[in-house]
């Protein structure tokens, strides 16, 4: 089947509270560095975030959320992470997390970055520079956990 579901609203207000949650950002699904090197390791390495108490990982994306579903997908991940929207990046806008693609046709995009929030309380912000993925990657995030 190729459809995807219909969206899912995430209240953040009511979930993130009682959840050790692992928030991860990408500029865009399908693009090669987010496909091949980026996301992959986190699904990799799913028990041993699990086994440091992280109950969810959020993988973000400004893409729409047909997109975002399609891509979990495509990556044999959809029962393991959540594909989110973050439509016309506003989540990460008002963290200070986004850019502006325009000039390469691409609208508002999320930065690359990585977020723990345990019950409530971010313990962990980084955002990458250039192509990076370092602070965002799963081994840093691991590191901070």
């Amino acid at each position: 089947m190729l459809a995807c579901g219909l969206p899912v609203v995430y209240d953040c207000d009511k979930e993130l509270p009682n959840k050790k949650v692992i928030i991860v950002s990408v500029p865009g699904a399908f693009t090669p560095a987010c496909t091949a090197n980026h996301i992959p390791p986190y699904i990799e390495k799913i028990n041993q975030l699990k086994s440091k108490g992280v109950d969810e990982i959020i993988v973000v994306s400004a893409n729409d959320p047909f997109v975002q579903s399609a891509w979990g997908k495509a990556l044999d991940a959809r029962n393991k992470m959540i594909f989110a929207s973050d439509g016309n990046s506003e989540f990460s806008e008002s963290i200070g997390f986004s850019q502006d693609l325009s000039a390469k046709g691409l609208g508002r995009r999320n930065n690359r970055y990585a977020l723990v929030v345990d019950h409530g309380i971010v313990t962990y912000a980084e955002k990458e520079t250039g192509m990076d993925i370092g602070v965002s990657g799963v081994d840093a995030v691991l590191a901070k956990l």
